[in-house]
């Protein structure tokens, strides 16, 4: 009997070792598989990719359709021709997570993303979400966010009433390129989205008050010279609205040439950080942590005390980057977003407890940001709101195309922008599956040389049928 009870407190004892182990071997493995994989010129101390996690991955060929146009659209020109499938949507889902779940490790952020999620019924939505959590994903639902209430609340809460989720991510990409949106058809301006947008995060709040779910929301905007001035004062307006990150996206030549309609590189990434800088009303230092290629990906981390916002880590500062490079080394392989917080909190100290140092360099962090911020501030506005922002750079299909071939052949333009090219395709930080060729390709690969092919089938496979719009007299009150 005694024997019995020790085994079995000896057995319990080992699963709680591995259930609060900060590094599991798995996702060990995993992280070193990508850094070895990473080109030499990315491999420096600010890389996230291989030392924190393994990079973001996205869907493809699921539901292309959507109804909203947009100039420009990165779609292919086959793709609303694609009719939706929730059947064919929850195999694709499942298969191709089970690919990256095999090549990547069992930890990652992954998007629900092709044409516009919502074109899925809250079931089969639902269905494909949790098929990624199934496989150790933390799904993101892409959106223009033109839905209703009674959408979001079927997509969160069963038929039987039982929530499905504690916790939900949707990034809603509102700007004024975008034509179509209920209630303002062809925004005059980026300021006129702005009662859109709020609506759209209202909702999530309704959902977490009267069912507790905890949002996680993201802003995406499409950038060109005609919005580009506007950066700015849709940082200034939105920033409080609830959003956690807000992306921007210089537009590329990629997807549907009909909607290409201005000189998109007269716009350099240059120009769009620095509105994304007078619209934070301080410098955004992005150096400090990389994810993939400088050229590719700028990203800032902070948060905003009242209308002020800070940044949590500056390159020019070398005690940050003592901060940064601890955290790296001592927990860079815990994954913070999808861990239970009790959960994290164990493998946190299990750190501390082994390397008890590494908890001075955040002491004086936290002491230098707290006078930076100052009392006097914290106990005017009372919390802390952590934003992010992001910026990606896609690249042309034009450079991309035989960039990407060059690479399958093995071999290295002599071209010095295709070249260039076929650096940042290897040090791509987001992926995509193919589970039938067990390849894992850049989104920019996917968009510029694979979406045309790959729609054109599925106009054979999923044939489109008439399906009738939703109303249009829907406003932002609704």
């Amino acid at each position: 009997m005694v024997e019995a009870i020790l085994r079995r407190l000896s057995e319990r004892f080992r699963e709680l070792e591995l259930l609060t182990r900060p590094v599991d071997a798995e996702t060990k493995a995993a992280l070193a598989t990508r850094w070895q994989a990473l080109p030499e010129h990315v491999r420096t101390p600010a890389q996230t990719l291989g030392q924190h996690a393994v990079g973001c991955e996205g869907t493809h060929g699921v539901f292309p359709k959507c109804d909203l146009a947009c100039t420009p659209c990165y779609h292919s020109r086959d793709a609303n021709r694609v009719a939706i499938s929730g059947s064919h949507t929850i195999a694709q889902v499942r298969a191709q997570m089970g690919l990256l779940r095999r090549r990547r490790g069992p930890r990652a952020h992954a998007q629900l993303i092709g044409g516009e999620v919502s074109l899925l019924s809250p079931d089969d939505h639902a269905a494909a979400l949790l098929i990624m959590r199934e496989h150790g994903r933390e799904p993101m639902s892409m959106s223009h966010g033109d839905f209703d209430y009674d959408y979001l609340k079927a997509l969160a809460v069963g038929p039987d009433g039982v929530r499905r989720f504690d916790r939900l991510s949707f990034a809603a990409h509102f700007d004024s390129l975008m034509f179509g949106r209920r209630g303002i058809e062809r925004p005059a301006d980026e300021a006129a989205l702005n009662p859109y947008r709020q609506r759209f995060v209202a909702m999530f709040s309704r959902l977490r008050r009267e069912h507790g779910v905890r949002p996680f929301l993201a802003h995406n905007m499409t950038v060109t010279p005609r919005n580009v001035g506007e950066i700015a004062q849709v940082v200034r307006d939105c920033h409080g609205f609830g959003f956690g990150l807000f992306s921007f996206q210089p537009a590329a030549f990629i997807g549907d040439d009909r909607r290409w309609h201005e000189g998109y590189r007269d716009t350099t990434a240059d120009t769009v950080w620095a509105q994304v800088e007078a619209g934070a009303g301080t410098r955004l230092p992005f150096r400090a942590l990389q994810v993939g290629d400088e050229r590719c990906n700028r990203t800032t981390y902070g948060f905003y005390v009242g209308p002020d916002y800070f940044p949590i880590l500056d390159e020019e500062k070398p005690a940050d980057l003592v901060v940064r490079d601890a955290f790296l080394t001592r927990f860079g392989g815990i994954s913070f977003s999808g861990t239970p917080p009790k959960l994290l909190l164990a493998k946190v100290l299990r750190v501390v407890a082994r390397h008890p140092g590494v908890v001075v360099p955040f002491a004086g962090w936290l002491v230098r940001t707290a006078r930076t911020v100052g009392v006097r501030r914290l106990l005017r506005h009372h919390h802390v709101r952590p934003v992010t922002f992001v910026m990606h750079s896609f690249m042309d299909a034009a450079d991309v195309a035989p960039a990407w071939k060059a690479m399958q052949d093995g071999q290295v333009s002599g071209d010095p922008r295709i070249a260039e090219t076929q650096q940042r395709l290897a040090a791509c930080s987001y992926a995509m599956a193919h589970p039938e060729t067990g390849e894992l390709v850049p989104a920019c690969v996917q968009h510029s040389v694979l979406d045309p092919v790959e729609n054109v089938a599925l106009r054979t496979l999923l044939p489109p049928t008439p399906v009738g719009r939703r109303p249009r007299s829907v406003g932002p009150d609704a």
